[in-house]
């Protein structure tokens, strides 16, 4: 009966589409459908996931659910009522293509964004390491169009998104434990074995965050110019890590002081022609 009387009244024509009163009411219950599942789709994300994810990833996942369900109603809606966009599309093509080029930037950081959100290379709070740009901090969030890194100075670093997807990311805080590796040199006079010994001694009883496994070890890596190069190598807890280089450097050169074995400095010999 009412589907009669909807069709019985006049259609009407409103920028070159014809409209029928029936079509728009169906349309505004799509949309009306559309703003309440949204609501509630966003009001149960907040309250089971949203309280599991970093707070900046929740708000922008709940920004995505909720507009994403409203555009989609917004394209059932403009189906349903046979609304064409072609003239539209049309007469704004090269306004699209200056805007394309304009914002494809924008584009491109939004989407690395979601990508970033959805891969999750590192927690709020990892230290992070980016080799390529000579950048390391404490990872903040990733935001709709950037990613921020808090420096260990304290100054935050904005990064596009699209720049930090695609860079090479070194996360230094994911495992619980970590390597360091400091490189000490000894005069060409001096006892190689004897050193290390002292240097391991050294290490075991002065640097208790040091563990014991795996153990320290060490390797001649250089016949320099003016020494003979030992790296040592040693695993600590993740905790220790802005402490142990300076810490290992003092100790051994220390050590081997004490013990009498000269650490050489680069020496140059100029012979002064006749």
């Amino acid at each position: 009966m009412f589907h009669e009387i909807f069709e019985s009244l006049d259609s009407f024509e409103i920028a070159g589409t014809e409209f029928s009163l029936l079509n728009l009411v169906l349309g505004a219950i799509i949309m009306l459908i559309g703003f309440t599942v949204a609501r509630i789709s966003k009001s149960l994300f907040n309250k089971y996931y949203a309280p599991v994810l970093p707070e900046h990833t929740a708000k922008n996942f709940s920004k995505l659910i909720y507009f994403g369900i409203i555009i989609i109603s917004f394209l059932v809606f403009t189906t349903s009522t046979g609304i064409d966009f072609s003239g539209l599309l049309v007469a704004g093509g090269i306004l699209g293509i200056v805007i394309g080029f304009a914002t494809q930037s924008v584009v491109s950081n939004l989407i690395s964004g979601i990508f970033l959100l959805i891969e999750k290379p590192a927690k709020q709070g990892d230290s992070i390491e980016l080799p390529d740009s000579n950048i390391a901090g404490s990872f903040v969030d990733v935001s709709t169009f950037s990613t921020r890194v808090r420096k260990f100075d304290g100054t935050i670093m904005r990064i596009p998104n699209e720049k930090f997807f695609t860079s090479n990311i070194r996360v230094l805080s994911d495992s619980p434990v970590r390597r360091h590796e400091v490189t000490i040199g000894i005069a060409y006079k001096e006892d190689i074995d004897a050193a290390i010994e002292i240097l391991k001694k050294t290490i075991h009883s002065r640097m208790p965050f040091v563990l014991h496994e795996p153990e320290p070890s060490f390797r001649v890596d250089e016949l320099g110019d003016s020494s003979i190069n030992i790296s040592i190598f040693v695993w600590h807890p993740k905790e220790d890590w802005g402490q142990v280089a300076p810490t290992l450097l003092k100790f051994a050169k220390n050590a081997l002081d004490d013990a009498g074995i000269e650490i050489p400095f680069p020496q140059r010999v100029v012979w002064k022609g006749e």
